[in-house]
């Protein structure tokens, strides 16, 4: 029934007529997100039917019986046959409706037999991608630039929605997205994909998705989720199945290689400048956004480094806030997102920058005790 009715010439000609001027949702890039945009297309028509019909048996009512005329008005209080009709007409209108939109709605839940799975995490303000299977994982962030945000320079075609690292899947196989959060909620949206699903702490939900063809396909998170909600775009990249099993060995050999390198640094020292150097290079990209380039924060809101306790005394506390992050606040977990070397420096920074001047110099071995308890 539902297969007639969308192939109606009628039902064709309404939604070019609608795309054409922008004006209704997108049809995506899945078989699913095109079932889903027929479904709320055949739910339009059909309440703008009963709309119509209702609103032009009112009107020829009106002007048909209107006292000018001479009607009379009818003397009656009930009706048996109408009341049966206007009962058992919607009751099976909306039964016609329902039977649809609950398979469609088994299909959009059903994420079983996945070729590929993929744990999603979402933080404030990313998106952390984990292969499950695979020696690849990595954090996604938004990459428009400041300049753009703050007016400087001309906003790009994708502003807001580009990322420094995109989520590749392969395309003709089934992709299981298990969603969750590792502070507040979040919420994982592709309309592409026909996929939204709340990102909860403690909780994993699923989804799935299907895409034929390979191109570019971008969402947004679509929870308030903090300050920075407007700046957690996702991007993901749908590619040939070979061309996808290339990616994968590419970045498992980056990450072991990365492995490799960190544990090389581990034997080395850096100087004070090479640590001031890189640490205000890490503070500058993760944290200059809550605690300011100044070090001042925002008073109230974001705690100041700048002549802070935490900053001049304990160094200790200073490395565990930064490795694990202050639960209930906007401090998250650095421990996984950045190297070694970069929390080595970027505590050395912390440490001297803004007249803090402790002198300390922090080195990778020893975060390394740290994460490993000595």
């Amino acid at each position: 029934m539902l297969s007639v009715l969308l192939a109606n010439p009628v039902f064709a000609e309404t939604k070019n007529h609608i795309e054409q001027y922008k004006l209704n949702m997108t049809q995506g890039a899945t078989e699913i997100s095109a079932e889903v945009y027929d479904m709320h297309m055949l739910m339009f028509i059909i309440c703008v039917v009963i709309g119509a019909g209702v609103f032009i048996a009112m009107f020829i009512s009106i002007y048909f019986h209107r006292k000018s005329r001479g009607a009379k008005p009818a003397h009656f209080h009930e009706n048996i046959k109408v009341e049966i009709a206007w009962t058992v007409i919607p009751f099976l209108i909306l039964i016609g409706m329902a039977i649809p939109a609950r398979n469609l709605l088994i299909d959009m839940e059903d994420a079983s037999e996945p070729d590929v799975t993929v744990l999603v995490t979402g933080s404030q303000w990313k998106w952390h991608y984990k292969y499950m299977g695979n020696e690849v994982e990595f954090y996604s962030k938004m990459a428009t630039q400041q300049e753009q945000i703050q007016g400087k320079f001309e906003k790009g075609e994708n502003y807001l929605l580009e990322v420094d690292r995109a989520l590749v899947i392969p395309t003709g196989k089934r992709v299981r997205f298990l969603i969750t959060s590792d502070d507040v909620i979040h919420a994982w949206w592709v309309p592409s994909f026909a996929v939204k699903q709340d990102a909860n702490p403690g909780f994993i939900n699923d989804a799935w998705t299907k895409v034929d063809e390979p191109g570019v396909y971008r969402g947004q998170c679509a929870e308030l989720c903090g300050k920075d909600h407007g700046f957690m775009p996702i991007v993901v990249v749908a590619k040939e199945p070979a061309e996808y099993e290339q990616w994968i060995a590419q970045q498992e050999a980056i990450q072991l290689k990365a492995k490799e390198e960190e544990q090389r640094l581990l034997a080395m020292n850096m100087t004070l400048p090479e640590a001031m150097a890189l640490g205000e290079q890490v503070y500058n990209a993760n944290c200059a956004a809550c605690h300011m380039p100044n070090g001042e924060g925002l008073p109230g809101v974001f705690p100041a480094l700048k002549g802070s306790q935490i900053a001049t005394t304990d160094q200790a506390k200073h490395i565990s806030i930064l490795l694990n992050g202050v639960t209930g606040t906007a401090m998250q977990a650095y421990a996984k997102q950045l190297s070694m070397s970069e929390l080595a420096a970027v505590v050395t920074f912390e440490r001297n920058a803004w007249g803090n001047d402790t002198g300390d110099l922090v080195q990778a071995k020893d975060i390394n005790s740290a994460l490993n308890g000595k």
